[in-house]
Order: C-alpha cells, then sequence, then structure tokens
C-alpha cells in the first residue's frame, strides 16, 4: 500500500477503488464482459468487505508510556470477517467478524471492551457513513484467551451501486476485427472507470485506534 492509502485507512476509507469482484452476496452479479471484449469479469453491486491496513489489531498496554512487551495487557485481532447482502432496492450488508483476544494475566474473570469502527466507503475515498461500536470480551478466571463476536452494517440504494445502462452497453458490445476501438479496453475509458469508481461502495471494518495504538501497529 503507498503512503496516501496508508493515509486513507487511518482516517477509515478505503484501500482500493476497482471493479468489484464476487462482492458480498454470493449472488450472480450485474454484468458479464463479454470475452469478445478482451475481458471476463462479474460484477455484484454488494458492498466490499475488507479491513484497512493497520486496523484489524489492537494491543493495550498496563502503562500507557510503554510500548514494550512486559507492559502489554490486552492483545486482539480481527478475523473471521464475513459478509451477507440482501438484496432489494436497499442492499444491506450485514458484515460479522470474531475477534481473538489474549490477556496477560490469567488471574480472575475478566470483561473487556474494545471500540471498533464501520465505515461506508464510495468511490475509493468518500466516507458516506461511519459508525462506532464495542465489541465484548469476557475472560473467565484462569484463561488468558477469549472470543466475542460483533457485526456491522451498511444500506446503500441499489441504483447508486449499479452501473448505468449506457456504460454497461459500452462494456459489454461486442467488437469486431476492424472496428476503430477493437484494440480499446473498455474498462480503460475515462468515463468508464469513473462510473466504475462512482458504483462501487465498500463496508471497511477496524478498531477504532488511538493515535499511539495505531503507530505501534505501523511500526511493528
Amino acid at each position: 500500500m503507498n503512503a496516501s492509502a496508508r493515509r486513507i485507512a487511518i482516517l477509515g476509507a478505503p484501500l482500493v477503488a476497482a471493479l468489484a469482484l464476487a462482492a458480498c452476496g454470493g449472488k450472480k452479479g450485474e454484468l458479464v464482459v463479454d470475452d469478445a471484449v478482451g475481458v471476463t469479469a462479474l460484477r455484484d453491486p454488494c458492498p466490499r468487505v475488507g479491513i484497512p491496513d493497520y486496523t484489524g489489531d489492537v494491543t493495550v498496554f498496563t502503562d500507557p508510556a510503554r510500548t514494550d512487551s512486559a507492559a502489554i495487557d490486552i492483545e486482539a485481532t480481527i478475523t473471521n470477517l464475513r459478509a451477507q447482502c440482501s438484496d432489494g432496492a436497499k442492499l444491506q450488508s450485514v458484515a460479522s467478524f470474531d475477534v481473538l483476544a489474549r490477556r496477560s494475566s490469567k488471574v480472575g474473570a475478566r470483561r473487556v471492551e474494545l471500540p471498533y469502527f464501520s465505515t461506508v466507503v464510495r468511490g475509493g475515498n468518500v466516507v458516506v457513513a461511519k459508525r462506532v461500536g464495542k465489541v465484548v470480551i469476557d475472560f473467565a478466571d484462569g484463561q488468558d484467551r477469549a472470543t466475542g463476536r460483533a457485526q456491522a452494517g451498511a444500506d446503500v440504494d441499489k441504483a447508486e451501486a449499479s452501473l448505468p445502462e449506457e456504460i454497461v452497453k459500452r462494456i459489454s458490445r461486442k467488437r469486431r476485427a476492424g472496428d476503430e476501438d477493437a484494440a480499446v479496453d473498455p474498462l480503460s475509458q475515462p468515463e468508464v472507470k469513473a462510473a466504475l469508481a462512482r458504483a462501487n461502495f465498500e463496508l471497511l471494518v477496524g478498531f477504532q485506534l488511538t493515535e499511539a495504538q495505531l503507530q505501534y501497529n505501523v511500526r511493528k
């Protein structure tokens, strides 16, 4: 990831703006680009789900002034991120995930609440919505590992996540040898790329980190 994309991830925006391939719904996508064009792709209008760089882990220290291993209190990681998408006028995407946590001390039962964010991003850099929640981790007495579970959701207008008919026709039109634009990849055309970006939505999930926690993740 380049420097600007890392900064976007820090702000809770997306990692990549691209043609959405096999998003969350498990359904047939809205567009198949014909082999005659030179590209075969399946596009699903459902939001893609992901974890921005450096936000999938969190480390909590017993002393905020320390970052050495002896001062680690809690370590946690987001895993098993998966999504379901309900079709309709509104695309309702629900992402569920597990948080695997480890504590340094096994003494006593303990409940820990870790904040996480969910962000809906359009076109690679426009934050449409952001929510902050908490995942609860319950450690039993004598155990140093525990798992928490949480969900995040996104509601997207299907019309906004779908390509305009004119763009679909331009992409899927069969081209024959001798045509003026036979060798031109339609996905490289500025108007097509812009339409694909506008129709691309992402649901991004990560820990809501402090600046110090983020910098620790970047360094390690």
